[in-house]
């Protein structure tokens, strides 16, 4: 996989944590940032069936919805 060099900011005592896990777990920063990177994005990523499944519903259920709303 190709990498690329970043920089960014991060508050001190957040990046002694980080440096001390990695010493910790035998890994580099890096190792754990990339971890850290694909995690988050697992965890915000919305499947596509998920998108249809919703939207699916929401039409289903519009009356109730309308209902709802008043």
């Amino acid at each position: 996989m190709a990498t690329i060099k970043i920089s960014s900011k991060v508050e001190a005592e957040g990046w002694e944590e980080l440096r001390l896990r990695a010493k910790e777990s035998n890994q580099n920063v890096s190792d754990l940032l990339t971890e850290a990177i694909s995690d988050y994005l697992q965890r915000r990523r919305v499947r596509p069936d998920l998108l249809e499944h919703l939207s699916d519903s929401m039409t289903e259920n519009d009356e109730l919805g309308q209902l709802l709303a008043k």
